[in-house]
């Protein structure tokens, strides 16, 4: 019996410590060094709470650590403004590894909250964000994951992301992303960080496929891909080659032939060897000297 509660308490304990791997402390979301009490911000602070539950951490709410701030008699802790020393201190008063802090800005409905996440052990900032709310054509943030997405930037960048569908018509093509090679999933899936994504797509026998994409937090983008053919593929000229040039052969005149000008030339040398024979034969040369009037040397 003993044996078997000390398994069941083994078992709550590591449930406890995988469930407790990061405290995350939440201070109420203030305007102007204030608390900012007002429905809208209120109704949003809880769902950057469960937001950051929701990733496994611990959350110390925003409640719990005005009572704790109350408890120790240190109302200073309650406006630190972004102040990585005040926040470290609030982090440790509560047991808290990270502070979630923000300021609320904006005019009427239309709000802009900046959140931070600060270390409490280094006492130095680790990330910042933007959530909208009440804007128009903004439903809470939900362009970029409202509440949830920026918990995610916050605590855990890395997933923020999303995911997209390629819908291929041609088989054998090579898909890049940012100029990076990317190797699609069983159902030509991809998941890529939130933002502008640059997608171009090839094939040796297609004309590339070009786009710039927007990637959704949490949500799947549809990528038709359309590829026109070439007119001639490298395949069909290396198999089928053809030749339509016509070649016309055309004789020389006559005078320009071989078996014409040969002959001719043969003829005019043996001529020319005859003449400077002759030349040679007329030439009057004596081996006798003479000098002036006729005697012999």
């Amino acid at each position: 019996m003993l044996k078997a509660i000390a398994i069941v308490a083994m078992m709550s304990m590591t449930s406890a410590t995988a469930f407790a791997d990061r405290v995350v402390a939440v201070m109420p979301l203030s305007t102007l060094g204030a608390e900012d009490k007002s429905a809208p911000t209120k109704k949003v602070l809880a769902q950057v709470e469960q937001a950051v539950a929701s990733q496994g951490n611990k959350v110390i709410t925003s409640a719990q650590v005005v009572a704790a701030i109350d408890k120790a008699k240190k109302p200073a802790l309650k406006s630190c403004e972004g102040d990585g020393a005040c926040l470290a201190e609030l982090g440790k008063l509560v047991g808290a590894q990270v502070v979630v802090s923000g300021e609320v800005g904006g005019l009427g409905d239309s709000k802009v909250i900046y959140l931070s996440a600060t270390d409490v052990a280094s006492g130095k900032e680790m990330r910042s964000t933007t959530l909208v709310i009440g804007a128009p054509n903004v439903k809470d943030g939900n362009d970029d994951g409202g509440a949830s997405g920026a918990a995610i930037r916050l605590l855990d960048p890395d997933k923020y992301r999303g995911t997209l569908h390629f819908t291929l018509d041609v088989t054998g093509a090579t898909v890049f992303i940012n100029g990076s090679k990317v190797t699609l999933g069983a159902h030509g899936e991809v998941a890529m960080p939130v933002g502008t994504q640059a997608v171009r797509v090839t094939h040796p026998e297609y004309h590339d496929f070009i786009k710039f994409i927007d990637v959704q937090y949490g949500k799947t983008t549809e990528v038709p891909v359309s590829v026109q053919q070439y007119p001639i593929v490298e395949h069909d000229v290396k198999a089928h080659p053809k030749n339509t040039d016509k070649v016309v052969y055309v004789e020389p005149p006559l005078w320009r032939r071989w078996y014409v000008i040969y002959p001719a030339l043969a003829v005019l040398a043996v001529g020319v060897g005859i003449g400077v024979g002759i030349a040679v034969h007329d030439f009057p040369f004596h081996d006798d000297c003479r000098t002036l009037g006729g005697s012999n040397c």
